[in-house]
């Protein structure tokens, strides 16, 4: 993905860590050991969190810092609806705009994330599926709605337990299928099977994540 400043470069990796569980809720997060990791300035690194807080990746605690905020299971039905419509509108806009160099794009993005399945690299995988989504979703060139998908990702229970063999073998499907679409110029095809996608990892979260999430907070 083609960033602009540092600032989005570091920004977009670490929406990376939290949706995909490197950084876990309640993590604390500090300046000095993220701005080592990455190899920047804490200059950066600070003015990124800053755009995480405000699209609710992050959180501040008083006389605490920043972490990582709990996932509110309450809500993760309404969040659930606003994904599909506003995801559902990001895939129609980008599809009709899409080149065969961003289709090649997507499908090198899908390889990616395939051969880190085989290898199990649990955390990069849940990363890549981050960026096959919003590379997509960038195509559209409707930067609001993409900026309130970014703020409904931030709060959605992707990835709250760590064993998820199978739903990584059903994404990869399920890119597969919205690249394939793409590729023979089914563009209605895309965007049904994005929204098919999206549905599907929510009937898995309503099935098997909710209820030990709602047993926490009880």
């Amino acid at each position: 993905m083609n960033f602009q400043t540092k600032l989005d470069q570091v920004a977009e990796r670490l929406r990376e860590r939290i949706i995909s569980g490197e950084y876990q809720r309640g993590h604390k997060l500090k300046q000095a050991d993220i701005a080592a990791e990455l190899g920047v300035s804490i200059t950066p690194v600070r003015e990124a969190l800053k755009v995480l807080e405000m699209e609710g990746f992050v959180v501040s605690v008083p006389h605490k810092g920043l972490s990582v905020p709990d996932i509110d299971p309450e809500a993760a039905r309404e969040i659930f609806g606003l994904r599909v419509l506003l995801e559902r509108d990001l895939t129609e806009r980008a599809v009709a705009r899409i080149t065969k160099a961003q289709i090649a794009e997507l499908r090198a993005l899908h390889r990616e994330f395939t051969a880190l399945i085989k290898a199990r690299e649990v955390y990069p995988v849940r990363a890549a599926n981050v960026r096959f989504h919003f590379r997509l979703y960038e195509i559209a060139d409707a930067p609001q709605t993409l900026q309130f998908v970014r703020v409904l990702w931030a709060k959605y229970p992707f990835n709250f337990h760590g064993d998820q063999g199978d739903r990584f073998k059903q994404l990869v499907t399920e890119h597969g299928e919205v690249v394939r679409k793409l590729e023979a110029g089914d563009k209605a095809g895309a965007v049904e099977a994005m929204v098919s996608h999206i549905e599907s990892g929510w009937n898995r979260v309503s099935k098997n994540v909710l209820p030990e999430l709602q047993l926490i907070g009880d």
